[in-house]
């Protein structure tokens, strides 16, 4: 699913360069925006910082640092009554001519974590990449298997550290609900008990096992025209076919599990991309949830354009992209840290921007304590 996203990622790029041409020859008077409850004025001073420092530099391997040589100090942005989560965020502006730097103080139990499309792929579950020649999440399985290592060694540790202060845990996955993963997983219509789980599990190794993984090999023989042989050799061999006929039939149907180089808690909540975004801004509503730290994959397609996508998420909500918990797709490339560099930074043109070591509880706040005192049985990981 994620291989198909990516071949409408192409269509999405070109209609994002097209709206944002288009933006460019509208007047610079606008509307003034619909605000909705008590209003403040935020006073916009920008105060040039000396020596920045480098952002997203904490883990080179995947996410290449952002270099900018001007960077602005901006007043608070977001500041909630009784506040226990410092988050500070970054964005980039081509009329400032620089990257904005802001600090965020929120309260843990009005915010979300939300990890899109966590697939649990090459990761021992039974979901694996087709053979010889199939697609699927990163596309290949060397990929897969770095993309599951920077989900342990940076994801998993960031929701172990948020999970017991912040309201909620979230995953998304692609498609609707498979009857499995109602034995797996919490969703927002039910909580499975023990023994639902249990039976979940051996199902699901069973229906993923028994799957036929081999698909066709590559073309032999391609067959062009004397007009336009690049067309007809790409129409017959592109870059990206994730259809059955090398993914085999039936693949894109099997339930697609969580990675299980994430630590599942019973009370982490599965979203579905076919519940539709209206029925996941409603329940995080009627949660109070008012803010959301996104992280998951892939930065330039699921990321932003599914129905947990920060697309959708930054209409109702203070949305913050964690941008060293997301890796983009990299294809031609052995590392995903430019592209993943890359995506980000142009989502910093409207989004904001954290990174894992600017999120911190205050110490000694009933959250921060939380973190340690939070070990009913509710909260141990399955």
């Amino acid at each position: 699913m994620r291989a198909a996203i990516f071949a409408k990622s192409f269509v999405c790029t070109a209609m994002v360069t097209a709206a944002i041409a288009t933006r460019a020859t509208i007047a610079t008077s606008a509307e003034p925006p619909t605000v909705t409850g008590q209003q403040r004025v935020y006073h916009n001073e920008l105060k040039p910082l000396e020596n920045p420092r480098h952002l997203l530099a904490d883990y080179p391997e995947f996410v290449e640092p952002v270099l900018e040589e001007r960077h602005y100090e901006a007043p608070i942005l977001v500041n909630e009554p009784g506040a226990d989560l410092d988050v500070r965020a970054w964005r980039f502006s081509y009329n400032a001519r620089g990257i904005i730097e802001m600090p965020n103080r929120l309260r843990a139990d009005h915010t979300a974590v939300i990890v899109v499309h966590p697939w649990g792929i090459d990761d021992g579950q039974g979901w694996r990449t087709p053979e010889p020649a199939g697609v699927a999440d990163f596309c290949t399985p060397q990929k897969n298997h770095l993309a599951g290592r920077h989900t342990r060694e940076v994801i998993d540790p960031f929701l172990k550290r948020l999970r017991p202060s912040v309201a909620m845990v979230m995953m998304s996955l692609r498609a609707g609900e498979h009857p499995v993963h109602k034995k797996l997983y919490r969703s927002i219509r039910h909580t499975p008990s023990d023994v639902e789980r249990a039976e979940g599990k051996q199902e699901l190794a069973k229906i993923l096992n028994d799957f036929d993984y081999q698909g066709q090999s590559l073309p032999a023989d391609i067959q062009l025209s004397e007009n336009q042989p690049v067309k007809d050799y790409f129409r017959q061999f592109p870059g990206l076919d994730a259809g059955d006929k090398y993914d085999n039939q039936g693949f894109w149907k099997l339930p697609t599990p969580v990675t299980s180089d994430i630590t599942m808690f019973p009370n982490d909540i599965v979203i579905y991309d076919e519940d539709g975004y209206a029925v996941l801004r409603d329940f995080l509503k009627t949660h109070g949830i008012r803010h959301v730290l996104l992280t998951g994959y892939a930065t330039d397609m699921c990321f932003c354009l599914t129905t947990a996508g920060y697309k959708n998420l930054s209409e109702d909500f203070n949305v913050f992209l964690v941008g060293d918990a997301t890796l983009a797709t990299y294809p031609a490339n052995t590392t995903p840290r430019f592209a993943t560099n890359a995506h980000i930074s142009f989502a910093a043109l409207n989004q904001l921007i954290t990174q894992i070591s600017w999120v911190r509880l205050d110490e000694g706040s009933k959250s921060a304590s939380n973190l340690d005192s939070n070990k009913s049985s509710k909260s141990q990981p399955r």
